[in-house]
């Protein structure tokens, strides 16, 4: 080996070394000078003072659990989510949104007024508008406009919020969704339920207090970045649940191992980081720890919560679920199983990469997808509430964006980031009532605007925590879920 080889390498194994060394190392390693008559003048001798801060160190640690339940800085009306993420964007044009004038110009080119200065992900040229085939009525005491895609939804509609206003600042599924579940369009930044779980924790320490499911039969577009932690400690992770096979991939025992022979691996591995944690003091360390036992408590819980054949023929009726399968009314009954054993968040994605993102033929894909969701949401709307639940459990429904009142293919809606429908019901969120309009055309919100940043804030609201003083430190500067730049929308609050 060439001498400038040797010390290349030397050099970086140094650095690596440097990199590796923590204050408390340097501190515990120093046997003269100013280290080693700090620790003296702490602990009498420099012995005892390094075996005293390590000792504080491992019990600091061993108590420390960061999923432990935590009281909410403000009152709360909520104490649980279930957020039901309509991946692709649903057309509020065809749902929510009555707009009589996109059937009187049906197929008449768009007026220049809505395409000026307007960025669309698939439109070009001159457009036509797009009419909706779809009846619209007035449902409930509360007289929301719904078309008749939703008859489910419309007998809960009375017990939701509805916002018309909402708006986005990505008009891209990946960037879109990445915006509505971490604030920010690009990867690295923290899942809402990360965000919520690490300011709250979970209330079932033998359960995730994160849970994600999926329906639709692949990711929805913006990937499991939508359940990182980000720069969170990774403990607060989302967990991905499956309603076939093993619920949580990786958490049982291999062939040939029982659970006793598990307990006394993880009792050795759990030995072995803490003698890492003490050497140290990774935080990660610590997460480590905690996701083994965690992990072999799921063993016992994950599969009991899972098991929907255990509900009656009338709640599996009632969601239109049925033991086995892999759908979303499933997932709607499982997310009712989870909050009520005390899981902080639940996440569930319907229509991942396909039929709410109706570039054409929203005839066939909107009736399709209408009919595998409406009855779900619906009977967990019920179920929630007849369990006395809805009280402190929110449910928000929407998608990363709206679609256009002009057509993109004749029969097919583009992405609108500029107004669109969500719902949310439960949880401190008042009843009957509707926040915000978008024009005549469906396209842009023109009352009371909520932008992403202020449902992030009003969600947190409800749970009990300020978005402007939830705060994780990284690379020195103060991480909040909001970019500080959201508000609470007071007229959804009860």
């Amino acid at each position: 080996m060439s001498f400038d080889v040797r010390l290349n390498l030397d050099q970086e194994l140094h650095l690596q070394s440097a990199r590796l060394a923590t204050r408390r190392q340097f501190l515990k390693r120093s046997q003269v000078g100013l280290g080693a008559i700090a620790l003296a003048a702490l602990g009498g001798r420099v012995g005892l003072a390094g075996d005293a801060v390590d000792a504080a160190a491992r019990a600091a640690a061993a108590a420390s659990n960061p999923l432990a339940p935590k009281a909410p800085p403000k009152p709360a009306k909520a104490k649980r989510v279930i957020y039901l993420h309509m991946s692709g964007g649903p057309p509020q044009q065809e749902l929510f949104d009555y707009k009589p004038l996109l059937n009187k110009f049906h197929m008449q080119p768009c007026p220049d007024e809505l395409l000026k200065k307007q960025r669309f992900a698939f439109i070009k040229g001159h457009p036509k508008m797009l009419g909706t085939p779809y009846k619209f009525a007035k449902r409930g005491e509360s007289g929301q406009w719904m078309s008749e895609l939703l008859p489910h939804t419309a007998g809960v509609i009375d017990d939701a919020a509805v916002i018309r206003s909402m708006a986005t600042s990505e008009f891209n599924h990946a960037p879109a969704e990445l915006f509505m579940f971490t604030g920010s369009p690009r990867n690295g930044g923290a899942a809402m339920g990360s965000w919520i779980t690490y300011g709250l924790g979970s209330e079932n320490q033998d359960l995730p207090g994160f849970v994600v499911m999926i329906s639709g039969g692949t990711d929805p577009t913006g990937g499991k970045a939508l359940w990182s932690t980000g720069f969170l400690p990774s403990v607060f992770q989302g967990v991905q649940c499956r309603t076939v096979g093993d619920p949580v991939l990786y958490v049982g025992n291999p062939k040939g191992m029982d659970r006793n022979d598990r307990r006394r691996t993880l009792d050795a591995l759990r030995q072995l980081n803490e003698h890492e944690l003490q050497e140290f003091g990774d935080p990660e360390t610590l997460t480590r720890i905690s996701q083994y036992e965690l992990a072999f408590r799921m063993q016992a819980s994950v599969p009991d919560v899972m098991d929907v054949g255990q509900e009656p023929a009338s709640i599996l009726e009632m969601y239109g679920a049925e033991p086995g399968a892999s759908s979303f009314a499933n997932n709607c009954l499982l997310a009712r199983r989870l909050v009520e054993r005390g899981v902080r968040f639940v996440q569930l994605y319907c229509g991942a990469g396909s039929r709410w993102d109706s570039h054409q033929d929203i005839e066939g894909n909107h009736a399709k997808i209408c009919r595998a969701t409406d009855k779900p949401v619906a009977g967990l709307i019920k179920d929630l509430k007849r369990r006395g639940l809805l009280d402190d459990v929110l449910v928000v429904w929407g998608g990363e964006f709206g679609r256009t009142p002009m057509s993109e293919k004749g029969d097919g809606r583009d992405h609108n980031p500029y107004g669109f429908t969500m719902w949310m019901a439960g949880g401190g969120v008042k009843s009957g009532v509707t926040v915000g309009t978008t024009d005549e055309a469906g396209l842009h919100a023109i009352e009371d605007r909520l932008h992403v940043h202020d449902l992030h804030a009003t969600i947190l609201h409800c749970l009990g925590a300020d978005h402007s003083r939830l705060i994780y430190r990284h690379q020195g500067r103060p991480e909040r879920p909001t970019l500080n730049e959201g508000r609470v929308c007071r007229k959804l609050l009860a």
